[in-house]
């Protein structure tokens, strides 16, 4: 069934635990994404990017996960990850995702105050309010054409109480040392600055940048109050890997749900694998 991220996210705060958000890029990666859900019985969240959407629409994908929610046992969640503009998210909003992200990370702490703000206010009007996830800080690394490099790697704790005040935002994504795309060495997460976030900021939290990220982290991050968990580069490397692996073997096949469906099998046991680690399982 397709719901909003809004009861999904207070639940995972209120029991400790976090609900897997899975870029998906493709029909086989939203069938891999619900399988591995139903297997293990957790909420999911399924999310496109700008990138995502600039290649085939909202429309398509919100359909193609829609189709995977109404077949599902478990709730399902359309997001849209990174919402660069106001237009953007007011037309995945308008498309019929449950989910919107706007993300103004680059902008001042002013201006992005004010187009989170925009965003919140039409998503929360009528009768259909569906929660906006914002971003404050510079979460390092490249998301599709989103480049973050800040001098200021962390979120401050006293603008994130400030902005979920002013804004109205349901989460907020926060910078405590990940990063987006393929790490160079090991990441260190600042529990501190967590820690301080959490004192102030009664909303759930958002990690992104999680691919690659060492599961004890990950956990410990939970643990204080990350309540939604993003994973995207990983996704595409198990598919890629599923993919190659079956036409090195079977160079003659040209049968695109022979290759497909080792993509989706790779895609399925890593997104199992982090739902266990996140403590999704069992939670509907």
């Amino acid at each position: 069934m397709l719901v909003t991220s809004r009861e999904l996210l207070i639940d995972a705060q209120k029991n400790k635990y976090a609900v897997g958000a899975f870029n998906v890029e493709n029909m086989d990666m939203v069938l891999a994404v619900l399988n591995a859900a139903e297997e293990t019985h957790s909420p999911v969240i399924m999310q496109t990017t700008p990138g995502t959407v600039k290649y085939a629409g909202t429309d398509m994908y919100f359909a193609n996960i829609n189709a995977a929610a109404k077949r599902a046992s478990v709730p399902v969640v359309c997001h849209l990850d990174h919402g660069n503009s106001f237009g953007m998210a007011v037309k995945a909003f308008h498309t019929g995702y449950t989910s919107i992200m706007i993300d103004g990370s680059k902008l001042p702490f002013e201006e992005n105050i004010a187009l989170t703000k925009s965003v919140v206010d039409v998503c929360h009007s009528g009768c259909i309010n569906i929660p906006v996830e914002a971003e404050l800080g510079r979460v390092g690394g490249k998301e599709d054409e989103l480049v973050n490099s800040g001098n200021n790697p962390y979120t401050d704790p006293k603008e994130a109480a400030e902005f979920v005040e002013r804004t109205g935002c349901d989460s907020l994504a926060v910078a405590v040392g990940t990063a987006h795309g393929v790490y160079k060495g090991v990441p260190q997460i600042s529990f501190d600055v967590l820690a301080k976030i959490h004192e102030v900021v009664n909303i759930p939290l958002v990690l992104h940048g999680t691919s690659g990220v060492p599961d004890e982290q990950v956990i410990k991050c939970v643990s204080m109050g990350m309540c939604k968990v993003n994973y995207a580069t990983d996704l595409r490397i198990a598919y890629t890997y599923g993919v190659k692996k079956y036409m090195q073997e079977n160079p003659g096949v040209f049968d695109p749900k022979k290759y497909g469906s080792y993509g989706i099998e790779e895609v399925k046991r890593y997104v199992t694998g982090r739902m266990k680690v996140i403590g999704s399982c069992g939670h509907i």
